[in-house]
């Protein structure tokens, strides 16, 4: 299980200003909410933000590399990308937050899935 962090303690509180997150432990590290949309996740204590066709490559011009794991030998590349710092700096934070939370509700539309209010 995912354990807390004064680091993941601080990437919560840098979520605040976009609502009210919540933080689910998932996969050894933290899945994090906001209307019931996972936006983001916190793994080895860095913030992953949730990318789709239209955010990725704002990502990829930043040089935020994707977050990726290992199952069965073989590297997973997920639709998740490192989050610019610092996380506490809204101005630079509050476009790349909202992004990732639009890209989790186009994936739930997608999906046939309505994130929860």
């Amino acid at each position: 299980m995912a354990r807390r962090t004064p680091e993941v303690d601080r990437i919560e509180t840098g979520l605040m200003n976009l609502g009210p997150v919540t933080m689910r432990p998932m996969f050894g590290g933290w899945g994090v909410f906001l209307d019931g949309a996972m936006f983001a996740l916190v793994s080895r204590e860095r913030l992953y933000l949730k990318t789709d066709e239209r955010n990725r490559g704002e990502f990829a011009r930043a040089g935020l590399e994707p977050f990726t794991f290992t199952r069965k030998g073989e590297e997973v590349t997920t639709s998740y990308h490192r989050a610019p710092e610092p996380l506490e700096d809204w101005g630079v934070m509050e476009p790349w937050l909202q992004g990732a939370y639009d890209a989790a509700h186009r994936a739930a539309s997608r999906k046939g899935a309505r994130p929860r209010r």
